[in-house]
């Protein structure tokens, strides 16, 4: 019996697959590419600055060098043992934990409502009027602030106008923290809200029809069935928002910073710009600091992203 002879199936060549991927996928890559380059220019290549958070650092020194003097952690012993430090700590957490606990569920909020607004015509220019504030400049923000709350503003014009005493509320230490929080809720709420926005409009028209003819009301349909669809998505944010949570940004603070209101007002992220850019600046030590705001923001993403992992199915990694 003659046995059927097969002839050997041909060799795959070696990243045969992958420029198969690159020549198919090439105009996109091509697209992103630009976007690739900025984020490693400006967000990659400069890491290896943090170098001189360990070194004795003037300006001018190179950051390797033969001359380069290594201090060890001695900045950040400087900063541990610093009167500035708990207060700055404080400061900072409880800015960034009142603003988190407002800002984050009012976009979800927004977006809910958004989605149930029965007229499409009126969720969309509700939208546009609630995205607008996002387009103010933080200097003009300020500006209004100061136009609203100053000892000439519109508050103390009408306190005023009643016999009230006038009271600028940039010197009061108690009105810095819900003028910045409620201010920057006000900014973000519409522009966060986009992305839940776009979650909703996912969901499946079959749903909600499904829910009417079991008798649901417009309220029920929203917590069974419109909220449960974005709860991915909120788990993924909720993530991202916890691993920022102290990396509250200077500009706006240092705006609305006055002698009255330092106690409050004085933030890791204004010491930062003081200590490097301010006076004598020492940005080996103001570098310091910012590394070890930016590790306390690591290990809140990772003890979030853990978190999130063991008792849902969402996380990031």
């Amino acid at each position: 019996m003659d046995s059927a002879k097969t002839s050997p199936a041909p060799a795959k060549r070696l990243g045969g697959g992958w420029f198969k991927k690159l020549r198919d996928n090439y105009p996109f890559l091509i697209m992103v590419f630009p976007a690739v380059l900025v984020v490693f220019l400006f967000n990659y290549l400069p890491i290896y600055g943090v170098l001189i958070a360990f070194q004795d650092f003037m300006p001018g020194d190179p950051i390797l060098g033969e001359y380069t003097r290594w201090v060890g952690f001695q900045n950040f012993t400087r900063f541990f043992t610093d009167v500035q430090f708990w207060p700055l700590m404080k400061n900072t957490f409880l800015l960034c934990i009142y603003g988190f606990i407002i800002g984050f569920p009012l976009p979800i909020i927004v977006a809910l409502l958004l989605n149930a607004t029965k007229s499409r015509k009126t969720a969309k220019v509700l939208q546009t009027i609630f995205n607008g504030p996002h387009f103010i400049s933080l200097v003009v923000m300020v500006g209004m602030l100061t136009l609203f709350f100053g000892r000439y503003g519109l508050v103390n014009n009408i306190i005023a106008h009643f016999g009230g005493e006038r009271v600028s509320y940039f010197l009061k230490s108690s009105a810095f923290r819900p003028m910045y929080i409620l201010s920057s809720n006000w900014q973000d709420f519409g522009w966060s809200a986009i992305i839940y926005v776009a979650a909703l409009s996912n969901v499946d028209p079959g749903q909600h029809e499904a829910a009417i003819l079991d008798g649901a009301t417009r309220w029920q349909r929203v917590i069974h069935v419109d909220l449960p669809a974005i709860m991915p998505m909120v788990s993924v944010m909720l993530i991202m928002s916890i691993g920022g949570l102290m990396g509250v940004g200077y500009e706006k603070a240092l705006l609305m910073q006055t002698d009255g209101n330092l106690g409050v007002s004085e933030l890791i992220a204004t010491y930062v710009y003081k200590q490097g850019l301010t006076g004598v600046p020492d940005q080996a030590y103001a570098t310091a600091i910012g590394l070890f705001n930016s590790v306390i923001n690591v290990v809140l993403l990772i003890i979030a992203n853990t978190t999130s992992k063991r008792f849902s199915e969402n996380s990031l990694w």
